[in-house]
């Protein structure tokens, strides 16, 4: 498998290497609020950011490339990472992207398709060499993955992967998860290579931004392992949630300091699955977060 040091020189050099960012979703900003699960999520999940009460969250809204002074304006898969803080003190990630299917399983072959996404005129070598990504791309370019959305706000996240919830009786369902705008007034038409940003800001000015957890309950012929299933249209679906984000948070990384969001810390209630992209993230964040520090 693809040495992660390995992984992160690629991409890094994709993007000039830029140093003391992210290595992907270098351009983005952090938000604070809240996450209150809905009774349904309760029922069906242990997990304590499940059981009612609102716990607070850590949101950040990004473009999705290695580029830190890339355009809002310009075409980017956009991403909203959002880190649910427990009563424990404890904390569980989810990664969500505007892509809603992803194209490749290994991360040799992601690796391929960020070059190649960064360089369009490697996008039909790409192909060639990874036909069954062609579906996934397809949906994608039809879903308008990589438009810029008139805000945050607007856009619906698809975290890729699955995830086993236990209930208290320990019964296991296998779950993924969509984040759903909710209706909300626009502050307004902005410009310029941060509009997104500026946008945020106004729109936060006016009251909370909301995005509706979704989620989705694999059936028995849906498969939680691979990234790239697709799995039936009527598999369960429910709000899980409402993430209400109520405010920016500044300070968050300043002074040296490093906040990481990782699909794969996971708390008691849950349990990931054999997704081998999944797997191959926490060693890849770690690379990655030793060359910012």
């Amino acid at each position: 498998m693809l040495d992660p040091e390995s992984a992160i020189d690629q991409i890094n050099a994709a993007f000039g290497k830029p140093k003391g960012y992210r290595t992907l979703h270098a351009k983005g900003r952090f938000y604070t609020g809240t996450f209150t699960a809905t009774p349904e999520a309760g029922d069906l999940g242990s997990a304590l950011h499940l059981q009612g009460p609102p716990v607070p969250v850590v949101v950040r809204w990004s473009n999705g490339g290695g580029n830190p002074h890339h355009p809002d304006g310009a075409t980017d898969v956009r991403g909203m990472a959002v880190s649910f803080r427990l009563p424990d003190g404890t904390a569980t990630d989810l990664l969500g992207q505007t892509a809603p299917r992803f194209p490749v399983r290994t991360p040799e072959a992601f690796v391929e398709l960020v070059k190649a996404a960064n360089k369009p005129y490697l996008l039909p070598v790409f192909l060639a060499r990874h036909p069954s990504a062609v579906p996934a791309m397809i949906a994608n370019a039809r879903a308008k993955s990589i438009a810029a959305p008139a805000s945050y706000a607007d856009a619906t996240f698809y975290p890729v992967h699955a995830y086993k919830w236990l209930a208290a009786d320990k019964t296991a369902s296998w779950v993924r998860y969509t984040f759903v705008p909710q209706a909300g007034e626009s502050p307004g038409v902005f410009t310029g290579a941060d509009r997104l940003q500026d946008e945020m800001a106004a729109r936060l000015q006016r009251g909370p931004v909301r995005h509706t957890m979704r989620v989705q309950v694999a059936g028995p012929a849906d498969d939680p392992h691979d990234p790239m299933s697709v799995w039936s249209s009527s598999a369960r679906v429910f709000d899980a949630g409402t993430i209400e984000v109520t405010a920016l948070d500044p300070d968050r990384e300043k002074d040296g300091a490093i906040f990481v969001f990782d699909p794969a810390r996971i708390v008691t209630g849950i349990e990931l699955s054999g997704d081998p992209i999944l797997r191959y993230r926490p060693g890849a964040y770690t690379a990655s977060v030793n060359r910012r520090v």
